[in-house]
């Protein structure tokens, strides 16, 4: 893909660039994609006559030294679709198996009883290492460094104590089983997954690019039967026939965290948005016909107004009452109020708002529940809380010291309206439409065509849990993400991990890698187990759960024309 530049296209409000002046204006930055056989493998840069445009689109990842083999395939899927695979490098002999051990608290801490953890400090590896020695193994300590971002300084942040080097994974295995009979416990780990920049890889993409001057299909996000069910990608594809897709947003896994497959953030579905926003974390915006899609960061605001015109604030839309996966939700949630990515936030006292899109029945539990028909008229009053809602009924919940209030606002027979609004980080409304799609995501990663990574502002660092930015962002992981280029085009991409044939990116490599992709803006999509391509309802990248591919809460899905 090339990158390109040229203004930002603005999905919504003034200056709205017509589809034709965008395609005269990039015409000739697009012609080295869109005049293309149904199928091309090349080597990266490996043709001196090309054009900059063509030689830019070639222009290898950054990833690994200068040099590696890389090989791209190119197929057109349907008109203005192309799935693009990359393969980066070769196994590195450097990289080996190791058995990361897990380190008590020490005598630094403040907290004896604290869990064991991946990083630590200096003193207490140093600790753990000593005891592995007198057991008879032979520990090595390793100071972590991590790279800057846009809004975290990086550098040192923890230690860690490993044991061993093998070639293969079932000696370290071996080693870890005799070392949690000795007492400890750990892990088995791929030094390939660290985020070396000397690795020489493997790495395996894919990316799909969505030309809106070609594309003559629909897209969108979809979340399935209902909300509180989890489906997999190629379950969400099959559903509705898609050409492709990918998975979308974070979402609810554990119970314990509210209903599993639940948006953990923003979400918007054919124009309905049914899932607030988690703080101001970035979010994909999408058009069914794929023009003027962006990544924007949004603020959501609800309200309930009833009976003698009384007014409340909404806590959230379609989730479970008193749990905020990934916080950033209201000033009296617990611990915070910010964004703390895996993290259920609480708060004792909730107004939740429900479609019947949420699930069979809503939560049950104490409280008092007003059931509204289609005309948002109260039809009953329920306490418990917990009812099936029929097509088209709304209810709002209330717990806690808000049951009281919802009860005075909520007379049987008189109207309670809900109202749900959106904003953008510049305040102007964001007016959905029933061609709208919008799905959360975080951090970003390119904006203005700069990376600009931000794990601080979006949850993803905890300055007393080095251990957590370690696992999702200092190391590799399988990783998808999207972001649209200087020429409107939209590129949703996966990258493997988490193997010995695919390493993964960590969190800065994404967006250095979403970047030479061409990508002007870009965000970090679910990740992990979660990283799913569908092609025609078949999966083609290599899930890394150990049970295969995962459900979900949301795909992103490019379909057909007619559907």
């Amino acid at each position: 893909m090339s990158t390109f530049s040229g203004g930002h296209i603005p999905y919504y409000g003034a200056g709205m660039i017509s589809k034709k002046k965008r395609q005269l204006a990039g015409s000739v930055a697009l012609l080295a994609l869109l005049v293309t056989p149904p199928a091309v493998t090349a080597q990266a840069g490996s043709d001196p006559s090309m054009t900059p445009v063509e030689a830019a689109a070639a222009a290898s990842l950054p990833l690994g030294p200068a040099g590696l083999t890389e090989t791209r395939t190119t197929t057109r899927l349907q008109p203005g679709v192309t799935l693009t695979t990359i393969v980066r490098g070769s196994t590195d002999p450097a990289d080996v198996w190791t058995v990361e051990t897990n380190i008590p608290a020490g005598s630094t801490s403040p907290d004896p009883d604290a869990p064991p953890t991946a990083l630590s400090d200096r003193t207490s590896a140093d600790e753990l290492a000593d005891r592995l020695r007198a057991a008879g193994f032979e520990p090595r300590v390793e100071e972590v460094v991590t790279p800057a971002t846009a809004d975290y300084a990086g550098g040192s942040i923890g230690w860690r104590v490993r044991v061993g080097s093998f070639t293969d994974k079932s000696a370290a295995d071996a080693l870890l089983a005799r070392m949690v009979a000795a007492g400890f416990s750990g892990a088995s780990r791929f030094t390939g997954w660290d985020g070396s920049p000397t690795d020489r890889g493997p790495w395996h993409l894919k990316v799909l690019t969505i030309n809106p001057d070609r594309f003559n299909g629909n897209l969108l996000a979809s979340f399935g039967p209902n909300i509180e069910e989890r489906e997999t990608t190629s379950e969400l594809s099959r559903a509705q026939r898609a050409t492709a897709g990918v998975n979308a947003g974070y979402f609810v896994l554990d119970p314990a965290s509210g209903a599993p497959g639940d948006p953990a953030g923003v979400g918007v579905y054919a124009g309905r948005l049914l899932s607030e926003t988690v703080g101001d974390r970035p979010a994909l915006v999408l058009r069914d016909d794929a023009s003027h899609a962006m990544v924007e960061r949004l603020h959501w605001t609800g309200t309930v107004r009833g009976y003698r015109n009384t007014r409340l604030t909404l806590d959230g839309i379609d989730r479970v009452p008193g749990l905020i996966r990934n916080c950033g939700g209201t000033a009296d949630d617990v611990p915070t109020a910010r964004p703390m990515h895996d993290f259920t936030c609480t708060d004792s006292a909730e107004l939740v708002a429900f479609t019947s899109d949420f699930g069979q029945r809503t939560p049950s539990g104490p409280g008092l529940e007003a059931v509204l028909d289609r005309h948002l008229r109260v039809v009953s009053l329920r306490s418990p809380r917990g009812r099936p809602l029929l097509a088209g009924y709304r209810s709002v919940q209330a717990t806690g010291s808000l049951v009281d209030d919802l009860r005075a606002a909520a007379v049987v027979g008189k109207r309670l309206q809900i109202f749900r609004t959106l904003r953008d980080d510049r305040g102007q409304l964001v007016r959905r439409q029933p061609s709208m799609s919008i799905v959360n995501g975080g951090p970003e990663l390119v904006r203005n065509g700069r990376l600009h990574v931000t794990p601080r502002r979006d949850g993803f660092v905890r300055p007393t849990d080095p251990s957590f930015y370690y696992g999702f962002s200092a190391k590799r992981n399988p990783r998808t993400f999207a972001g649209v280029d200087a020429a409107g085009r939209i590129i949703l991409a996966t990258a493997d991990g988490r193997s010995t044939a695919s390493l993964g990116l960590t969190i800065v490599e994404t967006g250095a890698v979403a970047r030479a992709l061409g990508m002007r803006d870009a965000l970090n999509l679910d990740g992990g187990g979660s990283t799913t391509m569908v092609v025609h309802g078949e999966v083609i990248n290599d899930p890394s759960d150990d049970t295969g591919e995962r459900p979900v809460g949301d795909a992103l899905l490019i379909l057909p024309e007619g559907r």
